[in-house]
């Protein structure tokens, strides 16, 4: 039986690493039918790799590092940031701010500030090429070293990157059984977040930097877990610097400190909780210093706001307002929309806050998962490297439906296959109907552990 097992499991690992090299050098992703394809045979095998745990771990701990490597020395073929990812690392390595300057300036300008200036404005295009960067510090620092490792070849500096990010895994890996393990849950679920096709094509593949992101966020809930909670605040502060999703967390800390294993209100933590707040905001301030100008509020608060008020893309419940919208008042709602949907968010987080226990780590992890699922919910844009989050958080969570989907968010390139890209509605409209269905699902049936 166990040769049969570790036979199948081989050739689930050879039919997947024969999928992702396919997917890594042979597609675009105008090709949508024949990237849908892929897809769903990459999870079918993630399916029947992940249903059962009788395999060794090296096996799996190998399988994940050795599917990633296949990407390794590719240009990524979904995503054009990672061309704006090296010119801000580029900018750095020249003594520049990239915070306050536009690449469209330098050149329409005919000033080339760095290496390979015109080719990186292509491929990054002009809509990005036109606003402010918003990536903070750690994740500015991951590009310098891509620049300091490769600073005149694109391709090396994407090898760079990719590398950071397997490590990243690798780290996600190291802490995240640990997590688990403190929970009392199984070790190996940790594996539903590293074989996930879309992890592995979406963040490794496409160079996206959620993995670093989340390596320092689950490394700051195991310290939490261990009661290290300074130790958590400085780890939660860097995984805010890389991406700024973490700061919607900040809230539910509250109860995590103030409440007693009894369910009283310790009024003395209340310290520890100030301390907390202080630790995570200074570390994020000091951070920021280094690219600190008078201009760098301006521009980093006017790319942030870009994102509420003129990007949407395979949105939700935005849609259906907007379609509201366009029936009462004949015109697109995004700038009333855009900024109803924060304080929304911010309502629901403080309900989470205040209504859920939040005591234990499960708890605690739980109301992550629904506060960012609901900013995802009502968001006007819904990048599909977004739902990484999402995915680590659920497996320490009685919930899956993230790994749904990551499953359906593939019917988002569609609009990619339309030259200009364009989106038919019809295939957001049943990416949402599967992820709610489960969702409303899971909410319902029976509690388990």
């Amino acid at each position: 039986m166990d040769f049969l097992k570790k036979n199948s499991f081989f050739l689930l690992a050879i039919f997947s690493g024969i999928l992702y090299y396919i997917f890594a050098y042979q597609i675009e992703r105008t090709e949508f039918t024949t990237l849908l394809i892929l897809w769903g045979l990459l999870f079918s095998s993630y399916y029947l790799l992940t249903r059962n745990y009788k395999v060794s771990v090296s096996y799996y701990t190998a399988l994940f590092i050795v599917l990633r490597l296949i990407f390794l020395i590719t240009i990524p073929n979904l995503s054009q940031d990672f061309y704006r990812f090296i010119w801000d690392g580029r900018m750095i390595y020249e003594g520049l701010n990239p915070y306050i300057s536009l690449p469209e300036t330098y050149i329409n300008t005919g000033n080339y500030p760095i290496p390979q200036a015109e080719e990186l404005y292509a491929g990054m295009g002009k809509m990005n090429g036109s606003h402010f960067t918003n990536y903070p510090p750690i994740n500015q620092l991951c590009f310098l070293i891509a620049a300091l490792f490769s600073n005149t070849s694109i391709l090396g500096a994407a090898i760079v990157m990719r590398s950071l990010l397997i490590l990243a895994d690798i780290g996600i890996f190291h802490f995240g059984s640990k997590l688990l393990k403190k929970l009392n849950l199984n070790p190996n679920l940790i594996f539903l977040y590293l074989l996930n096709p879309f992890i592995i094509i979406e963040l490794t593949g496409n160079l996206h930097f959620e993995p670093v992101m989340l390596f320092f966020l689950v490394w700051s809930l195991y310290q939490l877990q261990k009661r290290n909670w300074i130790i958590a605040a400085v780890l939660l502060a860097i995984s805010i610097n890389v991406k700024l999703i973490p700061l919607l967390f900040l809230p539910l800390f509250l109860k995590w400190f103030l409440i007693n294993d009894e369910g009283n209100i310790v009024w003395k933590n209340i310290k520890n909780l100030i301390a907390f707040y202080a630790i995570v905001i200074c570390t994020c301030i000091a951070l920021f210093l280094p690219f600190f100008s008078s201009e760098l509020i301006d521009s980093y608060s006017n790319s942030i706001g870009l994102w509420f008020r003129n990007f949407e893309f395979n949105a939700s419940f935005y849609y259906v307002f907007r379609e509201i919208g366009y029936l009462f008042r004949g015109y697109n709602e995004i700038a009333v929309i855009g900024k109803i949907t924060p304080v929304l968010t911010i309502l629901f987080l403080l309900a989470v806050t205040f209504i859920k226990k939040n005591k234990t780590a499960k708890e605690l992890i739980t109301s992550m998962l629904f506060a960012l699922s609901f900013y995802y919910f009502t968001t006007t844009t819904m990048h599909p490297w977004y739902l990484s989050t999402l995915i680590i958080l659920s497996i320490f969570t009685k919930y899956k439906f993230p790994l749904v989907w990551s499953l359906v968010i593939i019917l988002s390139y569609q609009a990619y296959a339309n030259i200009p890209w364009k989106e038919n509605l019809w295939f957001v409209f049943v990416e949402y109907v599967v992820v709610y269905s489960f969702l409303i699902y899971e909410i319902k049936k029976p509690t388990h552990v």
